[in-house]
């Protein structure tokens, strides 16, 4: 026992040590990965944004980040799948905690948002970040326009989140759409991936539909969305939607047909030639889940994004 830890994410010395926790014990940060504000020293944030107030069906992903970090136990630190690597040996990544917000005042809950990302980012480290409903990418994606410019955005979804709204809605269904016509995202370079659902306009976002990926190998669609958004700095978002309700039961609005876990994060190791500033997971709602399915393949996700940015950083 005496090689053992417990309670990594408080008892850590070092970002760049690996956690030996049980898998059914221990505080639950994302990976184990150190609880802590203190962003000296940190290659990558994880953070989470529990919100869910601008659903359109079911509620519940406020607990998204919850479930995702205790899914995320399951990673133990052996070298990760597919990248064979321990992606904290030569990667400081913390734990950030939450966003707090005033679950009584949504209208204030961008700005909190945004700012808060603003000062992650300010300090130079990759954000990657777990909601809540989709509309937190929202503000994420100002944040990072603030930084890098307009971004390619890299968008795995059932849904195209392109409907019209006044700009003042708190709506998870319009974030695409604002961001577009208020040239946060480069529409140009932009792709979607598994959408299953009409939108009254597409604002001149490439569209991977989910039957036309269902005729497609990984590599096929990865390749797709390399030579689209090229040498374009960009954001990867994953609504857990994207992905049949088969391996993803538990989220708000569910859509059948999709693409399985084990196809998209397939996709997404092969995406390390993108310049990706940021990334988040969105819409876990454990409420609908069954035996953490979906809070796993949310974790994966995640750990997915993690992996790219050890690989990107070997390579320098």
């Amino acid at each position: 026992m005496a090689a053992k830890s417990i309670d990594h994410a408080f008892t850590a010395r070092s970002l760049n040590t690996a956690a030996t926790d049980p898998t059914y014990a221990g505080a639950l940060s994302f990976m184990r990965r150190k609880y802590t504000k203190t962003l000296k020293g940190a290659d990558a944030v994880v953070w989470g944004i529990p919100f869910d107030a601008a659903v359109s069906n079911r509620p519940g992903a406020r607990f998204g980040p919850q479930a995702i970090r205790r899914a995320s136990a399951i990673f133990d630190n052996d070298p990760q799948y597919p990248f064979d690597r321990d992606l904290f040996e030569q990667m400081a990544v913390i734990d950030y905690g939450d966003c707090l917000l005033d679950y009584g005042n949504h209208q204030k809950t961008p700005g909190t948002i945004e700012r808060e990302a603003a000062k992650i980012l300010k300090s130079g480290p990759f954000l990657m970040s777990m909601g809540g409903d989709h509309f937190v990418t929202w503000p994420l994606l100002k944040a990072h326009a603030a930084k890098y410019g307009p971004l390619a955005l890299v968008q795995f979804d059932a849904h195209q989140d392109t409907w019209f709204d006044d700009g003042k809605r708190i709506d998870h269904g319009s974030f695409v759409g604002r961001a577009a016509r208020d040239g946060v995202i480069d529409t140009t370079r932009s792709i979607q991936v598994g959408i299953r659902t009409h939108a009254p306009e597409d604002c001149g976002i490439r569209i991977l539909y989910g039957h036309e990926i269902e005729d497609m190998k990984a590599a096929e669609i990865a390749a797709s969305i390399v030579e689209h958004v090229g040498d374009a700095p960009c954001y990867i978002t994953f609504d857990i939607d994207c992905l049949d309700p088969a391996f993803a039961p538990g989220t708000g609005t569910p859509v059948a047909g999709g693409p399985s876990s084990a196809r998209m994060l397939s996709v997404l190791q092969k995406l390390g030639a993108l310049d990706i500033k940021g990334a988040d997971i969105v819409e876990v709602a454990p409420a609908y889940d069954h035996a953490d399915i979906t809070a796993i393949a949310g974790a994966s996700v995640a750990m997915h994004y993690l992996g790219l940015l050890a690989e990107r950083r070997a390579r320098r």
